[in-house]
């Protein structure tokens, strides 16, 4: 890891930004390598994520390695897959789940933090506010059809809808996705990590 990144990944997991509209503190989660060929871009941790400091370490992050195939060795090896979500602190409930990340980690951090992941080959779009962040103008009306364009989006992003228990029903109503969009995941997080062209 270069030291550039080195120094900013402590202010990072220092930040205390939103410390007073944060329900249970700040507690910023992520993992980053210059080395890391995939990036991994969610939402914000959950409960069971910020209480472990570990991310993804939850019933979503069982269901995202399947997805790519990788093991918990692989996926929490810094110097292969970089995770930065939108929302660096879990941000507090809101309605039926959880509240959409701070704006501030965004605007904040990832301006300073992607330009240090320069072995980046894949990127991870994973649920509305990474897609709507990346994507830009080039995201569809919602997430089911950002999902369903994901070769458009080749070879650089792959959107993704989030792995959550709470999204069975998504998942059984878009069989397509599990027959189209998870083997050409796989295919390409090997590639990705293998770091052939």
């Amino acid at each position: 890891m270069s030291e550039p990144l080195d120094a900013l990944l402590r202010d990072v997991r220092a930040c205390r930004l939103c410390e007073a509209v944060l329900p249970r503190g700040p507690r910023p989660v992520l993992q980053a390598s210059a080395t890391a060929r995939l990036l991994i871009v969610g939402q914000a941790p959950g409960t069971r994520v910020h209480e472990s400091g570990v991310p993804w370490s939850d019933a979503s992050g069982r269901r995202l390695r399947q997805w790519l195939g990788i093991d918990e060795t692989v996926f929490y090896d810094a110097a292969q897959v970089a995770i930065l979500p939108m929302g660096l602190c879990y941000p507090g409930r809101a309605g039926s789940g959880d509240a959409p990340p701070r704006p501030e980690c965004r605007r904040t951090w990832h301006p300073r933090l992607l330009p240090l992941l320069p072995g980046v080959e894949l990127t991870l779009l994973i649920g509305q506010y990474a897609q709507a962040y990346f994507l830009e103008n080039a995201r569809r009306e919602s997430l089911t059809a950002t999902v369903r364009a994901w070769r458009e989006y080749l070879p650089r992003y792959l959107p993704l809808p989030h792995p959550s228990p709470r999204n069975v029903g998504w998942f059984k109503a878009n069989p397509w996705f599990e027959a189209d969009v998870l083997p050409e995941l796989r295919a390409r997080v090997v590639v990705a990590l293998s770091g052939t062209p």
